[in-house]
């Protein structure tokens, strides 16, 4: 029997940054769809929030997944849902991109802290300013093509 334990803070906006999640309940219809469709696809969803235009979630990987292969099949599939359910008045769907880190056991608490505070956070920093304190952070630079 294989024993691991990956955790990964991963983020992920809609297209253009489109504020598609302006209401609560609608944030919360589309965050409790992702975790009951990652449940059935054996992804483990810690914790999951967001805010108007993005998504965090807290992910511990199995061990036969990779960070592409759980984001591809979170987002495919919730946009997908997301259409079919004309939770938004037009065509929907995510960014290509995300960003994703590693988080270490010690830092958890913090890590769905964070996550869970997205609404209050989100009243004094934008999520333009959110991705810059993380792009520093990190040490990221942004690729331009």
């Amino acid at each position: 029997m294989s024993w691991v334990q990956i955790w990964v803070h991963l983020v992920f906006s809609t297209k253009n940054r489109i504020p598609f999640f302006n209401s609560p309940e609608i944030r919360s219809e589309v965050f409790q769809h992702i975790r009951e469709n990652a449940e059935s696809k054996q992804i483990w969803i810690d914790c999951i929030n967001g805010h108007k235009e993005h998504v965090h979630c807290l992910i511990s990987l199995g061990k036969k997944q990779s960070i592409s292969q759980v984001t591809q099949l979170i987002k495919g599939e919730s946009s997908f849902w997301i259409n079919k359910n004309r939770l938004v008045t037009r065509g929907f769907s995510w960014q290509d991109d995300y960003w994703a880190v590693s988080v270490s056991r010690s830092h958890l608490k913090w890590v769905r802290k964070y996550i869970k505070g997205q609404e209050e956070h989100h009243k004094k920093v934008s999520f333009r300013e959110e991705v810059e304190e993380f792009m520093e952070k990190y040490g990221w630079k942004y690729i331009r093509e």
